[in-house]
């Protein structure tokens, strides 16, 4: 933490921007590399030094941490995004594909994370409650433009989506989790 951040002050732009760029492109590392991926590498590629890197996420676990809250983060807001911008039942199918995607984070990351801190349950606890907020909305959205069935459990939709990733047996099984999204949408429409 540098001192601008330990007086309770907002970080600088540029020092936002770096950080930004670093959680950006260890993202793509660790979904190229694995949670291994060389920090090195990392900076290089987000155009910082070594000790910029290490200056905001001093430990390889931080980053991990970093990368996994900021990826939830953004999938949390999109719930936000897309109800402003999209009808009820295409925002709740735009934003369980991006949980498709948010799911191959956790995987990535999960283990790397067991390994180096043992459990980390603490780690997700927070983003499982931003993630559950945000499914709830749309799907009460959709139910309430009638575009899904009113017996709903938003849950199941996301434990679907994760039951394909567990289940998975090859490396494309987020083509299989994106057309699930479409026949759970199907499945969920109201019967008449």
């Amino acid at each position: 933490m540098n001192r601008s951040q330990s007086a309770g002050r907002k970080p600088r732009a540029d020092a936002q921007r770096n950080r930004e760029r670093i959680l950006e492109v260890a993202k793509r590392a660790f979904t190229r590399s694995g949670a291994s991926a060389s920090l090195d590498d990392i900076a290089n590629e987000a155009g910082v030094g070594p000790g910029t890197l290490y200056r905001h996420f001093p430990t390889r676990e931080e980053l991990l941490q970093a990368v996994y809250r900021s990826e939830m983060e953004k999938l949390a807001a999109a719930e936000g995004k897309f109800t402003q911008s999209m009808p009820p039942i295409e925002a709740l199918r735009a934003w369980l594909l991006l949980f498709v995607d948010a799911i191959e984070t956790k995987q990535i990351i999960a283990p790397a994370l067991n390994t180096l801190i043992g459990d980390p349950k603490k780690v997700f606890a927070a983003s499982y409650a931003q993630i559950h907020e945000a499914i709830r909305a749309l799907v009460k959205r959709a139910i309430k433009s009638g575009d899904i069935r009113r017996d709903l459990d938003p849950m199941d939709l996301l434990r679907a989506l994760v039951g394909v990733a567990n289940v998975a047996t090859s490396p494309d099984w987020q083509q299989s989790a994106r057309r699930l999204v479409d026949i759970l949408i199907i499945g969920s429409r109201p019967i008449t």
